[in-house]
């Protein structure tokens, strides 16, 4: 009897909080010395999940390493301290690139597509001084993949709205889970 080998591709379990902290540092640290310099001692990280919990289990561990690389370029990190904005800028896009690789190994193309016009969508509003970017992150998260975010982004590319976005991920997360989201993302901006 012959068993047929499976071709489709695995699919990574969820994993714990912690576990997810200290895989985004450790997968870092593997691939840059300069990485591992900047991780904050274990005491000091500030491991607290903001857009991840809107959103499904799986992608978890994608949103938070991309969200510390946006963290990185704009805001208060909780992972690392990179000795010079050189530095922060470089590990910021390395988590973004890991982060959006995280996701397409559990999700789909639509999912990555939603976070890289999350990733353009906030490049935009932090050069323009535009807010709306807690908006931005709390809908992507908790539809991401589900391919209903583009009249939002519209209404906030073009209007300045935010208020679309943000109904979106308070219909889908709830009232309570985006108000904690976005009042910890809030007290992270610079």
């Amino acid at each position: 009897m012959v068993t047929r080998r499976s071709t489709a591709r695995s699919r990574l379990l969820p994993i714990s909080t912690a576990d997810l902290w200290d895989t985004i540092a450790a997968e870092a640290g593997r691939e840059s010395e300069l990485w591992t310099a900047a991780l904050r001692a274990r005491e000091e990280q500030e491991r607290d999940p903001i857009f991840s919990r809107l959103g499904e289990d799986r992608y978890s561990l994608g949103i938070e390493t991309i969200y510390e690389g946006y963290l990185l370029h704009y805001a208060r990190p909780r992972l690392f301290a990179p000795e010079d904005e050189d530095t922060a800028l470089l590990l910021g896009d390395y988590l973004y690139a890991h982060g959006l690789v995280r996701i397409e190994e559990v999700g789909s193309v639509q999912a990555v597509n939603d976070l890289a016009e999350l990733i353009a969508l906030c490049a935009y509003l932090r050069a323009e001084g535009i807010p709306g970017d807690g908006a931005v992150w709390a809908a992507t998260a908790s539809l991401l993949g589900r391919g209903e975010l583009d009249d939002g982004r519209s209404s906030l590319r073009l209007d300045n709205d935010r208020g679309p976005l943000e109904r979106l991920a308070r219909t889908h997360a709830g009232d309570a889970a985006v108000d904690r989201a976005l009042a910890s993302h809030g007290e992270r901006l610079r």
